[in-house]
């Protein structure tokens, strides 16, 4: 099965196709353009290059999120566009759960972080044997403070245990809490989600019509939240 995915949830988009978990080619870019800009170019050029067309995939595939709102909306807009147009169904992936596929060769807590604005990330927490990933939360959107504490106690049940940061928010993570609690941070080049990881987690999600394909948002837009704050004021 030929698995195309897509990711722009992030500063960085990336796209890759996938044939029965082994990567067949894969484009990545983080140069400070919009992804209206450059996912579709790459996605065509990584395409005529791998002498392959949209409809060799058998599914598709994006991270629905969490992370930019506008970013997840372009990326599950042009996944949606190229499954319509293919008569094919999707898959959406967790963001966080991409992340955590950079670090899953390391053993210990992998915690996948992603900034996500006055002083909160987006986060999730998975174990890791060196092969295989458990998760052990869904995706949520807390303090950094209250990933601290939980983190703290983390370490005091299990001492031996090392706690990876991996993502757009570990350096934030680290600074904050980092050398206390003793945490690895990963190399910056696995230390964000890339389409290939997105494609081979495609088959642990259950496949959707281009019409059920929603982004998971975690929390409100700033101006929704901006709203209710001055609703609820009054």
């Amino acid at each position: 099965m030929k698995i195309l995915a897509v990711d722009c949830a992030d500063k960085a988009a990336s796209c890759a196709v996938v044939e029965n978990g082994v990567r067949i080619c894969e484009s990545f870019v983080s140069a400070g353009l919009t992804h209206s800009r450059t996912l579709m170019p790459m996605v065509e050029s990584m395409l005529k290059n791998s002498e392959l067309t949209l409809k060799d995939m058998d599914l598709f595939a994006v991270t629905v999120g969490p992370g930019s709102f506008t970013g997840l909306r372009i990326g599950i807009a042009a996944v949606k566009g190229m499954a319509m147009g293919c008569g094919k169904e999707c898959v959406g992936v967790s963001t966080l759960h991409a992340i955590a596929m950079g670090a899953k060769d390391m053993t210990g807590l992998i915690c996948a972080v992603m900034d996500a604005r006055c002083n909160q990330v987006y986060n999730a927490l998975f174990y890791s044997d060196g092969t295989t990933l458990t998760r052990l939360c869904e995706d949520r959107a807390l303090m950094c403070d209250e990933l601290e504490k939980e983190l703290l106690e983390y370490k005091q049940k299990n001492p031996d245990n090392k706690i990876i940061l991996v993502g757009g928010g570990m350096d934030l993570c680290y600074n904050k809490f980092g050398e206390s609690l003793s945490c690895i941070k990963v190399s910056n080049n696995i230390s964000v989600q890339r389409a290939g990881e997105v494609a081979i987690l495609a088959g642990e999600y259950g496949p959707v019509g281009p019409q059920d394909l929603l982004p998971s948002y975690l929390r409100l837009p700033q101006a929704e939240r901006e709203l209710k704050a001055k609703t609820e004021g009054k």
